[in-house]
């Protein structure tokens, strides 16, 4: 069944994407992450469509994230060895932050880097490639009444104006019956709606689309101004590393009620003390049910090696990489 709370559900749109997208034009190479955005808007659920070729290039540079210092400076970086103040543009800020931003890159082997006489040299080990197509905004809402209708409609004509996303859309789960057209009728006619039954579990057919969304990418020949081009490749590179199955770094795995349980073809977290999807919120160190693995759990008689706390994120860190493997194999 659905989960009650809105994070479950969150979850499972965000794994029903990874199997199905695009829902309404085909199977599109993508990755998907929760709760990314800027300082004004986060959004549910983030897919960013991308150009395989290019991704296997960017799994070159790593796993982890490039945080936008260091991708100033991987971008920038010129094939032979330049001072680093001639090679970057003016990031707008002190020098000095740039400078730690090189040696922190050429620390994760981003860049080389070299010092000759008082400056330092910098030169790429490979370049950073065009690999984010296009990038798509979901907002998730389970139940839409009215209320919830209304704020998400302002949420969504502001995410349709800002122009970050190429498409817009809003999830919701259905009833058996058709999503209330009166409630469609306050979102932006520019989102998409996906109306969604997650009943049986995840899988590509839990979704129908009840409205196409539009295009918001740019018209032929015009282009995003550069700050706003920065700030999506950004959020593309915090989905990257973080992805959707990181909940585990704001819950605690290592409590003995902890679980993963099976929706589908999704794994979500449980608690078997609340028998129930918990948030982020609930699954911490102050609930009243939290009760840590014992010490022999991580030590003996236990299959996995640092107890099963440890087992579970190496289960979701496999999942990660299996999906990451998926995208970059796509013709």
């Amino acid at each position: 069944m659905t989960p009650d709370a809105e994070f479950g559900y969150e979850l499972l749109v965000c794994r029903y994407a990874e199997l199905a997208w695009h829902p309404s034009e085909g199977p599109r190479p993508a990755l998907v992450s929760r709760q990314l955005g800027t300082q004004r808007r986060r959004w549910d659920t983030v897919v960013i469509e991308v150009d395989p070729t290019a991704f296997e290039r960017r799994r070159a540079l790593g796993d982890r994230t490039i945080g936008s210092d260091q991708l100033h400076v991987v971008r920038g970086a010129p094939a032979e060895w330049t001072w680093y103040r001639d090679a970057l543009p003016d990031p707008g800020y002190p020098w000095r932050y740039v400078r730690q931003a090189v040696h922190r890159a050429a620390g994760r082997d981003l860049i080389e880097e070299r010092r000759d006489g008082n400056r330092i040299q910098i030169r790429r080990k490979r370049p950073y490639p065009d690999w984010v197509e296009r990038i798509v905004a979901v907002e998730n809402k389970p139940d839409l009444d009215r209320s919830a209708a209304d704020r998400l409609a302002d949420q969504l004509e502001h995410d349709v104006d800002a122009g970050l996303a190429d498409e817009v859309w809003l999830a919701t789960e259905t009833t058996g019956e058709r999503v209330e057209p009166a409630l469609l009728r306050e979102m932006p006619v520019e989102a998409g709606i996906l109306a969604t039954d997650f009943a049986d579990g995840v899988d590509a057919d839990a979704a129908d689309v009840a409205w196409h969304p539009s295009d918001l990418s740019p018209a032929d020949g015009e282009r995003r101004d550069p700050e706003t081009e920065t700030l999506r490749l950004e959020i593309a590179e915090r989905a990257y590393g973080k992805g959707w199955r990181s909940f585990h770094d704001t819950m605690r795995p290592d409590c003995r009620h902890f679980e993963l349980r099976r929706e589908g073809r999704a794994l979500v977290p449980y608690c078997a003390a609340k028998e129930q999807v918990p948030t982020a919120r609930e699954c911490s160190g102050s609930c009243s049910e939290f009760s840590p693995e014992p010490p022999q759990w991580r030590t003996k008689g236990w299959p996995i090696e640092g107890g099963p706390g440890k087992g579970l994120k190496r289960v979701l860190a496999r999942r990660r990489d299996r999906e990451r493997d998926r995208v970059e194999s796509v013709e």
